[in-house]
Order: C-alpha cells, then structure tokens, then sequence
C-alpha cells in the first residue's frame, strides 16, 4: 500500500475483526439482538443460545486460548487483542467507520507506506503514531489528528521539515526522526516552540547535522525538551560537543541516551559562553585489536640467507569509509 489509509485497512483484514469468532456473523447474532430489543425475562430463566450460535465466554477462549487457530500472535500489540475483543462483546461499536474512533495508537512498520494521506484524519482519537521503517519523504501536517503526542518517522527518507511544520499538532510531546535524511543548517529553523509548544523528546539521530551552533540556539527556545539525541550526525564529532549541549540546555535530562547528572552539568559549566570553542573539525582514532584471515609469515622467515627459495611479498590495504 503506498498510503497510511491503505495500510490500515489492510491491517484490518489481517485482524479479520468481521470473521469468526468476531463480528456480527450468525454465530454471534444472539448477544447483538439482545442489546438491541431488551425484553423482561421471567425470573429465574436464562436466553438460550440458539443452536450454531456461540456465547461470548465461549468466543473470547477462541481468541485468548495459544492453541486456537483464531489466537493473534504472542508478540501482537495490546491495542491488537482489544480490538478483538470488542469485536465479540460488542461488534457494533467497530461496525464501519466506528473502528476510526476506537484506535488511540496506529503501528504501522515497514509496509512500503510512502504517503502520509489525509485519510489519518478520521482518527479523531488518536496519540500515537509510529510510521517507522517505511518510504516517507514528506509529511503534511494538515493530514495528521490535532489530539497526536507521539509521531515516530524513524528510517525513513525525510529530508524536509516545512510541510511537517506548516500546521503540526499542538500537544505533540514526541518526536522520532532518527535514521532520515536531513541536512542542516535549512532545517534548524523548524524545531523551536513556535512548531513544537509541548515538546519532552526529540531524537534527530543518524541524520546529516552539522551545524551545533545554529541547532542549540534553536532548541533552547523548547522550554519542555528534556530527552534529546543527535549521536550519529557529523556535530556529534565536535570535541567539546556534549559539555557545550549539557551547559547550553540547563533543562535537559538525557542526551544521547545517558543521563546528564548534576557533577556533569557542573563539569562544563560556562562552556555555552565560548563557543569560539567549537571547530568545524574532529579528530578519529581507529584501533586495530585483532586480523584474521592472513597468511602466517613464519614459515617465510626460516629460510636461509642465499637460499634459492621463491621470495614472497604481501602487500594489505586497508580502507576506513566514514
């Protein structure tokens, strides 16, 4: 599928929420009916379930019992097994476009999604969005529901921010960018508060950023940004680039994944004043530890001085690639 909306429903049919045991089939007919035209039973009695329908007890251990062939797989998401369940106990609450108002959190990983369509926009309750893994270039902000906190784009082709930033959600709280293509200094200018109010986590990792000076300037406008990582750019590389973020973002809790405790923070203040500190340069040390694979050059060394034995020479290139 080449869109979000597509995807979905693709989805959908793999949770077969219309197929038995789910759904309003015949062998769940009984549980519906009855909600619909509630009538008084005599005291005492119990509805039969009429023959070739099935109780909802019965239905659910279909579902839950690992030796069913209708169980979800061990590794399916909560929202997965929900989903399910509702669809026996109450099916009318998933019928048509009803399912849109049940997903809070939409998974979709490495199903060759390339368009983020307008069609997110029936997903009036949705928080969570992990897009990770697929095609995506571009994202258009008026496409995505106003109520997101969660928006993870990681491994991805993303190398412009602007439509992302043109009208994004207001209380995004995260936002996944790593393994993309973004190339600075054009994109720093859309990652203040202006775009991102209600900001806690931004991970930018594995991208093309280079500058650290027009970055930081830009990120301390996020008052709430607490969880940061940039490893794997080429700024990462500065020597003196974690003390200068560390004192320049007095608010920050973990960078790169490591906590940022306060003997650190202590460390490098006043570095934030000099950034006459910071070079457009870095330094690679690469240790060799072990080689395998090479001809044992011992035997060679045995030979006598003047012998008539064939000279060998070995020549080895080695190439690093950054």
């Amino acid at each position: 599928p080449g869109s979000v909306s597509a995807a979905f429903q693709e989805y959908l049919r793999h949770l077969g929420l219309q197929e038995f045991p789910c759904g309003l089939g015949s062998w769940n007919k009984s549980c519906l009916n009855a909600r619909r035209s509630p009538r008084a039973e005599p005291v005492g009695l119990e509805e039969a379930v009429p023959p070739g329908e099935e109780t909802p007890e019965v239905l659910l251990e279909l579902l839950r019992d690992q030796h069913s062939p209708w169980a979800l797989p061990p590794d399916c998401s909560p929202q997965d097994r929900l989903l399910r369940e509702v669809a026996v106990l109450a099916p009318e609450l998933l019928h048509g476009s009803r399912v849109f108002q049940a997903v809070k959190s939409l998974r979709i990983l490495d199903k060759g999604v390339e368009e983020v369509d307008e069609g997110l926009l029936q997903f009036q309750q949705l928080e969570e969005l992990i897009l990770s893994a697929n095609h995506i270039s571009r994202v258009t902000s008026a496409h995505l529901p106003r109520t997101l906190k969660v928006l993870e784009l990681c491994y991805n082709a993303v190398g412009d921010l602007q439509g992302l930033c043109a009208w994004p959600p207001p209380e995004l709280q995260h936002l996944g960018l790593a393994y993309n293509r973004l190339c600075g200094p054009s994109q720093e200018k859309h990652l203040t508060v202006d775009f991102w109010p209600n900001l806690v986590s931004l991970d930018l990792s594995f991208n093309s950023l280079t500058d650290l000076l027009g970055l930081v300037s830009q990120l301390s406008t996020l008052q709430n940004l607490r969880i940061l990582v940039l490893q794997g750019n080429p700024l990462a590389l500065i020597p003196t680039y974690r003390g200068f973020l560390v004192d320049s973002l007095p608010k920050l809790s973990i960078l790169d994944d490591i906590h940022i405790w306060p003997d650190e923070r202590q460390q490098f203040q006043g570095l934030a004043r000099q950034p006459e500190l910071i070079r457009s340069e870095a330094r690679v040390v690469v240790s060799i530890g072990e080689m395998k694979g090479l001809p044992d050059p011992k035997p060679f060394q045995k030979l006598k001085v003047g012998s008539e034995g064939p000279v060998i020479t070995y020549s080895y290139c080695v190439t690093y690639e950054f």
